[in-house]
């Protein structure tokens, strides 16, 4: 999938070549795409990147998702039209509640869909987990022959261990791991994120022809230090760090706080901040924490911001974190935090985790054991103390990252798209 990008298609409508299943002169309707996400449309660059390449080559696209309090029920995001359906998100709720508003967002997609595909004759739909169930919603519209797409963008089972410890046992996980391969099962073609939840769900049984990689990566364009301004590294004597993602107990911004406590013991004379940008979800009281460590006037919690802003956010600082609390679930994870960082040309520090290793090798980013307050200080220090390596890893991690960039990946994607399309005559 690291071909380059595919040409764009203007209009909605083509005309069948020789061979392409159309009689020569008879034209073809490319029929819209819904996209169901139980998310902040605004808020997920995943689904926007694919949305967006969708609209591009040619197809309109409809999404169905989380309504924002505060936002029209229907409204158009760079050219996407977005159905926000009107259920209540509870982050950090209990699992009862979780299931409800599950429940709740899978009936009302699944009826705005239905009714919507009367009139927009859908050539596919792709359908974006967790929760894997959601895929159900389309049942009606696979009933008729209309192809779907399950984009597993998380492990459920592990993400439910995880986030349930105490209500997980082996029945549980069973139950999971049977939703996950029926969820799979409904669908035409399976989506996951890295190539380690892929082998994940090939050696579950699912037939390895129907699993997909698309990864999780950035948009070079949208990450230009050009457009931002390049800040030479400490260029007014202070360390900036800056995370740029959910402040949720699976990212360990704690850790953050407490290496950062230590940073200021172990080198006084090091003035240091930290910028934190994200929805606090209150699972772990970071404030408090920051105030006890006698930080509250070096961290800053800038709360949510758009996701055009965070490129210019990332520009004001010299490191980028890419904290994550190692557990079963994140050993399967990577985070896009590094990427982005790394498009704006900054220093990366992420934890050690299997898939982090896999994609960024020795001489890349650098690493800390997850955890480890004190393993983190030293790979903060030595960002500081070694200029030349700390140029030549932003160097080679630059490499990687336009290698794996979104611009060269989605021609594979919108492949996997247009050969499950089914089209109108």
């Amino acid at each position: 999938m690291r071909a380059g990008a595919p040409a764009t298609i203007a209009g909605v409508t083509t005309t069948a070549g020789p061979g392409e299943g159309a009689p020569p002169g008879r034209a073809v309707r490319r029929r819209p795409v819904a996209m169901l996400v139980h998310a902040y449309y605004e808020e997920d660059p995943r689904v926007r990147r694919e949305a967006e390449a969708v609209l591009a080559s040619g197809r309109e696209v409809d999404v169905f998702a989380l309504r924002r309090e505060g936002l029209p029920d229907t409204g158009t995001v760079a050219g996407v039209r977005v159905h926000r359906l009107d259920v209540q998100r509870h982050q950090g709720a209990g699992i009862g509640t979780y299931l409800l508003e599950y429940a709740e967002f899978l009936l009302r997609a699944g009826a705005a869909l239905t009714r919507a595909h009367r009139r927009r004759r859908y050539a596919l739909v792709q359908v974006h987990t967790i929760p894997d169930a959601l895929v159900f919603a389309a049942l009606p519209l696979r009933l008729v022959g209309v192809p779907v797409i399950i984009d597993l963008h998380e492990a459920m089972p592990e993400f439910f261990r995880m986030r349930f410890p105490r209500a997980t046992n082996p029945l549980v996980h069973a139950a999971l791991v049977a939703q996950e391969r029926l969820s799979i099962w409904m669908a035409n073609e399976a989506i996951t994120v890295n190539d380690a939840l892929a082998r994940r769900l090939v050696e579950a049984g699912v037939p390895a022809r129907k699993v997909h990689v698309v990864l999780n990566a950035p948009i070079l364009a949208r990450f230009d230090p050009s457009v931002h301004g390049a800040r030479a590294f400490m260029a007014d004597g202070t360390l900036r760090l800056v995370y740029a993602g959910a402040l949720s107990s699976v990212y360990e911004v704690d850790v953050v706080i407490d290496a950062l406590a230590r940073l200021c013991r172990v080198r006084p004379q090091l003035p240091v901040t930290l910028d934190l940008y994200g929805r606090d979800f209150a699972e772990i009281p970071l404030r408090d924490r920051a105030a006890e460590a006698g930080l509250a006037d070096r961290v800053t919690f800038h709360g949510r911001i758009p996701l055009e802003d965070v490129p210019a956010a990332i520009a004001l600082a010299d490191v980028g974190l890419a904290p994550t609390r190692r557990t079963e679930f994140t050993d399967f994870s990577l985070s896009t935090k590094i990427f982005e960082y790394a498009a704006m040309g900054k220093p990366v520090i992420a934890s050690r985790l299997p898939m982090v290793e896999a994609t960024f090798p020795a001489g890349t980013i650098a690493t800390y054991e997850a955890g480890d307050a004190d393993d983190l200080v030293r790979a903060l220090l030595r960002l500081v103390d070694e200029p030349e390596a700390r140029a030549a890893s932003i160097a080679r991690t630059a490499d990687v990252v336009a290698a794996l960039s979104w611009e060269r990946l989605q021609a594979g994607y919108l492949r996997l798209v247009e050969t499950l399309a089914r089209d109108g005559r």
